[in-house]
């Protein structure tokens, strides 16, 4: 396969699913720049406009991942989608969020696919993940002390895992004729509870973790305090929310549909990723 230098950008390149997108996106010889505030091919701040052209020029394909930890950013998108159509780019595939198809216009990440489905001169792909199982390793569900805390009771989720993420964004970007207007929600090929996620995860290290199904008014505190934008505590209340009334996402044939390959279980993921919790996660050794 060839094509330009930069025949597609990956924004957020440096996160969980842009990093990998790339390198999957480079390996069928598709030529890539990652963007981002700092780390990537080309610096790209959303609330530096001037760093946005420059990001876009040359490339005919998009990634497109929002600003993170906010709530209000479908204008800002969609001044970046008028730039990035005006210069020629023609396909984007957007990293949105399970269900938010549901969900009410006024909604940012919904505001945003719906933007991108009124675009009658770029095609879009939507992807819809389930909760990534890089929150376990990376973020606001990994073990501290041997404790999972997150107020979702006994619901269960059907996490998916980063690399499948980008699989399926791959496959979009590097085929985007075949995926125009698709909306692909994402999971993994089971539903767990976080304590069974929990379980798995000890057995992967070797050593006692449980989760603390804390109050969910004092967990968004707690969040919040921590530098958590307080807009955003309410979003944290809403997936929490969902999760703990038996409404988490349910898993699906997508992933190996779209890919060809099935999706990793979060027992793979475990093993794979064992090293990640070395350090936070400490007691008595539960192996004989």
């Amino acid at each position: 396969m060839t094509n330009a230098p930069y025949d597609t950008l990956v924004l957020a390149g440096t996160g969980k699913t842009g990093s990998r997108l790339a390198a999957k996106l480079a390996k069928l010889g598709l030529g890539v720049r990652t963007a981002a505030r700092t780390g990537a091919d080309v610096r790209f701040d959303w609330d530096d406009a001037t760093t946005h052209r420059a990001a876009l020029r040359g490339v005919g394909r998009l990634y497109l991942v929002a600003p993170v930890m906010r709530t209000d950013f479908a204008d800002q998108v969609a001044t970046f989608l008028d730039l990035a159509e005006a210069v020629g780019v023609r396909h984007v595939t957007y990293l949105s969020a399970y269900g938010i198809e549901a969900a009410p216009p006024r909604v940012a990440p919904r505001a945003v696919e719906l933007d991108l489905i009124g675009r009658g001169a770029i095609s879009h792909s939507i992807l819809r993940p389930a909760w990534f199982m890089q929150n376990f390793s990376d973020t606001f569900l990994r073990p501290v002390d041997g404790v999972i805390t997150v107020p979702t009771a006994d619901g269960s989720e059907a996490f998916i895992d980063a690399e499948d993420i980008a699989a399926v964004a791959a496959e979009t970007l590097a085929n985007p004729d075949a995926h125009a207007g698709a909306g692909y929600a994402l999971t993994g090929p089971e539903a767990i509870t976080v304590s069974e996620a929990a379980d798995v995860i000890a057995g992967a290290v070797g050593r006692p973790v449980t989760h603390h199904d804390i109050d969910r008014d004092v967990w968004i505190q707690g969040s919040v305090a921590a530098g958590v934008p307080a807009e955003y505590g309410e979003i944290l209340r809403m997936l929490t929310e969902t999760i703990a009334s038996g409404m988490g996402s349910r898993p699906n044939d997508t992933v190996e549909k779209v890919t060809g390959a099935p999706p990793v279980t979060f027992a793979d993921f475990a093993r794979r990723t064992a090293r990640a919790w070395t350090g936070v996660v400490r007691g008595p050794s539960c192996r004989r």
